[in-house]
């Protein structure tokens, strides 16, 4: 890099465009570096090396780590404009209230998640007398 232009090692000066760098780019990719995304680089890093990609930068890691949480943040952003439009159509009376507690619904996320193309289903229902329920452990145990 001199004055700002990147050029390829590989290729030599002779025929090539340079492309000039853009300064909030690079200030951009080098606060990356410090930055500690919501979701950790090693989990990000694996679907990431599971899907074919390996990255050795680690601020690509944290790019997509970052990337990743916008969607999420989206998506629970729209599920709760859609709880807050169920709430205000049904016509509540608590709406003088300035503390309102809105809880994320199933049906709220799927609508959410419908904008962004991804169908939700809901699964059927499992029952089955080889189903032991314990309070202690979160989820059904089986027994075959």
């Amino acid at each position: 890099m001199s004055n700002g232009v990147f050029m390829l090692p590989s290729m030599a000066n002779e025929d090539v465009k340079p492309v000039v760098s853009s300064t909030p780019l690079l200030d951009f990719m080098m606060q990356l570096r410090d930055y500690r995304p919501t979701i950790p680089d090693a989990l990000t890093g694996n679907y990431l090396n599971l899907s074919g990609f390996e990255a050795s930068d680690r601020r690509i890691i944290r790019l997509v780590s970052l990337a990743a949480q916008k969607f999420i943040s989206d998506i629970a952003n729209d599920a709760l404009q859609h709880c807050k439009m169920k709430g205000t159509a049904s016509g509540n009376s608590r709406s003088k209230s300035k503390d309102h507690k809105y809880t994320l619904t199933m049906e709220d996320l799927t609508l959410a998640l419908s904008e962004y193309g991804i169908n939700v289903k809901k699964p059927h229902y499992f029952t089955s007398l080889n189903v032991l329920v314990c309070p202690l452990v979160p989820t059904p145990t089986c027994f075959h």
